[in-house]
This record gives C-alpha cells, sequence and structure tokens, in this order.
C-alpha cells in the first residue's frame, strides 16, 4: 500500500493473513466477509476519515465528499479461522480496533516519526 504521510511518500506492506479465534464457526464465508470488510473500513478510517464542521453543520453530506479507500488501495486479505469447539460468538467489528495503530505503527518504522492524529493522509 502507497501512502503520501506528512507529504513523504511511503509504502507499507503488510502480512494479507488475518488470524481469527470466535469459538465454533457456523458459516465461515460470513465471517471471512466481516473481518476483510472491518479491515477496509478501519484502513478507510485510518487513512482518509475526516468530518469536517461549519457553522454547526458537517460538510461531508454523502460518499461523494467523503474519501474512502478504493478497491486498487486494498491490500490482499487472507482470513485464517482457527479451529475451536468453544461456544459460537459473534464477530462483529473487531477488525477495526486494531487497524490503525498497526498501521501507524509500521509508518513510525519507515519514517521514524510517530504517527499522532488521523486521519494519516
Amino acid at each position: 500500500m502507497n501512502l503520501d504521510v506528512n507529504h513523504r511518500p511511503v509504502s507499507v506492506e503488510c502480512d494479507p493473513a488475518t488470524p481469527l479465534l470466535c469459538g465454533t464457526v457456523v458459516n465461515p464465508g460470513v465471517v471471512a466477509q466481516q473481518m476483510e470488510s472491518g479491515i477496509i473500513f478501519g484502513l478507510t478510517a485510518a487513512l482518509y476519515s475526516h468530518i469536517q464542521i461549519k457553522d454547526g453543520q458537517i460538510l461531508q453530506t454523502n460518499f461523494t465528499d467523503y474519501p474512502m479507500i478504493k478497491m486498487a488501495e486494498t491490500p490482499l486479505i487472507e482470513t485464517h479461522i482457527v479451529p475451536s469447539t468453544a461456544e459460537p460468538s459473534g464477530v462483529g467489528e473487531v477488525a477495526v480496533p486494531p487497524i490503525a495503530p498497526a498501521v501507524a505503527h509500521a509508518v513510525a518504522q519507515l519514517t521514524g516519526k510517530p504517527v499522532r492524529q488521523l486521519p494519516m493522509v
């Protein structure tokens, strides 16, 4: 994934594997879809999401003026479900919270400067 952080081009490579332990899985396809969409949503939030307010009104009124990650920018994602005999549980949005810190850490390792605010781009 290529980013422009603080006006410096940065290329971030990530491991495409996403392990998940969520108990007995009833529908593995839906679990994979939930993880993959959560990662993409997390990347969008970390890289582009910025809501602007002017005179008490939100300026982004629809997806036309709210930047989102494009499919061409999306890294390869592989979901690996860890076999389990535990009770089934939900997967919800467990993929979203770790994305921004992971990308921020990778960028900091590459540039030597910590990322202190979002969005990064």
